[in-house]
């Protein structure tokens, strides 16, 4: 794309140098104030264009440690002080038609030939070449080539004019020259006032139209998403920098939180492929929170493990008891404090009357080393299982039993079938019976870690 913006802009230049050439010439052969003027404005935008040039050159360069967000507002610095320049020959060709209406002396005027060769032959040139900016800057975002369009396609209506002041001249109209030149003026005004909103828009990071609605519209189509609080867009040359605020539900695990975020960006990229997305996610308690995704959202924050938590309602209060694991070298005093705690944060969440118990227990080792057990060991351990979940049932066919021997005791993994009409909590509590028989017959054990499945 870069490549392509830089081979326009130079066939720009080209096309501006030979046309401020052929119209000085004529305009001073024929002495008309309108081609002059119009040998002004294509001089300006000679120099508009290579402005345009090395601005799109360095537009391209990509984000550095003084520019965070890349080069692209040196188009709009280029627009900016081509727009100054439109309004200055403005200027001049205003009150020199004006001197030249007043004080008659616009006879000097020569239509020839070549004065309408050349000004037809810009038109044709600024026709062509008009339609290719405009493409090419629609295609880059490119704001300095829209600046440049935008003057070729003023220029071709302000040469129609021209145009139709030379053919008045040569019917007898002398004043029709000057007349024709406030025309151009008046063009040349209209294309600067656009270019200059446009520009002062962008370097005030003014949001691009509609692109907020298309944002917040693709974002809330995204499952998960509660509530926007925040959208900003600017752009910034080719790219459009959107920083975006979404409100999510604060029981989401922190994966899906992430899963969530990517979602939304793919979506904007969607709508809006130029878009780089800044994405934070503000947690909100939501009104269908359960007792029990509260209490979990409360130990989550505190950085706490709990399990088994029981919410139960007794003669209308509430009572909440759960298991909290604590690393096993703190002291009880240690431990009970954290315990007390957390029974505060849930009071302060659910109510004063609330009553919550905790069960202290000690946090599973991580990182501990071990090593696998022989083959007879293993085969000791599942025989041991076998018998106990035949002795228990309706655990059977135990399988996959594995003994890894650490410093803390051996740990035992196994897998067993049941009926897959029972409910959860029924295999649950035979699965525990059996991992606490065998810690029973064999007390080498320290933990035991059953997966049931159904029955095949």
């Amino acid at each position: 794309m870069q490549d392509i913006k830089e081979k326009v802009a130079l066939s720009s230049i080209a096309a501006s140098a030979g046309l401020t050439v052929a119209k000085g010439i004529v305009g001073l052969a024929s002495g008309s104030l309108a081609i002059l003027s119009e040998a002004a404005h294509s001089l300006i935008d000679f120099a508009a264009t290579v402005m345009t040039y090395f601005a799109v050159r360095i537009s391209g360069k990509p984000a550095d440690a003084e520019h965070h967000y890349g080069h692209g507002k040196v188009e709009s610095i280029a627009a900016l002080v081509e727009t100054a320049l439109l309004f200055l020959l403005s200027g001049v060709v205003i009150w020199e038609a004006v001197h030249r209406l007043l004080g008659d002396n616009s006879d000097a005027v020569q239509a020839t030939f070549w004065a309408f060769a050349v000004i037809g032959g810009s038109i044709v040139v600024d026709f062509f070449r008009a339609r290719l900016l405009y493409r090419v800057a629609e295609e880059t975002s490119s704001e300095a080539l829209e600046a440049d369009a935008l003057h070729f396609g003023s220029d071709m209506w302000s040469s129609l004019a021209v145009l139709v002041g030379l053919g008045a001249v040569a019917l007898g109209f002398p004043w029709a020259d000057a007349a024709a030149a406030l025309v151009v003026a008046v063009f040349v005004c209209l294309a600067g006032w656009r270019l200059a909103r446009r520009t002062v828009e962008t370097l005030t990071d003014t949001a691009p139209p509609g692109a907020a609605g298309k944002i917040i519209e693709a974002a809330r189509r995204i499952r998960g998403v509660v509530a926007i609080n925040r959208v900003r867009v600017r752009a910034v040359g080719d790219k459009l920098f959107v920083d975006l605020a979404v409100v999510v539900s604060r029981t989401l695990p922190l994966d899906r939180v992430t899963e969530l975020k990517n979602e939304v960006i793919a979506a904007i990229r969607r709508e809006l492929p130029a878009a780089e997305v800044v994405l934070t996610t503000e947690p909100r308690a939501l009104d269908d929170e359960t007792v029990l995704e509260r209490v979990m959202v409360i130990a989550r924050n505190q950085a706490l493990a709990v399990h088994h938590v029981t919410v139960q309602s007794i003669e209308g209060r509430l009572a909440v008891a759960l298991d909290l694991e604590v690393e096993g070298k703190l002291t009880l005093g240690e431990a009970h404090e954290i315990a007390s705690q957390l029974e505060q944060a849930v009071r302060d969440e659910l109510g004063p009357e609330v009553e919550v118990e905790t069960h202290i227990e000690p946090l599973q080792v991580h990182g501990l080393t071990g090593r696998e057990a022989d083959a007879k060991r293993i085969e000791e351990v599942q025989k041991a299982l076998t018998e106990i979940a035949g002795e228990t049932g309706p655990i059977r066919d135990v399988h996959e039993v594995r003994v890894r021997q650490t410093d803390g005791g051996e740990i035992v993994n196994f897998h067993c079938y049941a009926d897959p009409q029972m409910t959860v909590q029924a295999v649950h509590e035979k699965v525990d019976e059996v991992e606490r028989a065998l810690r029973h017959r064999i007390p080498s054990i320290k933990r035991v870690i059953g997966h049931a499945e159904p029955n095949r």
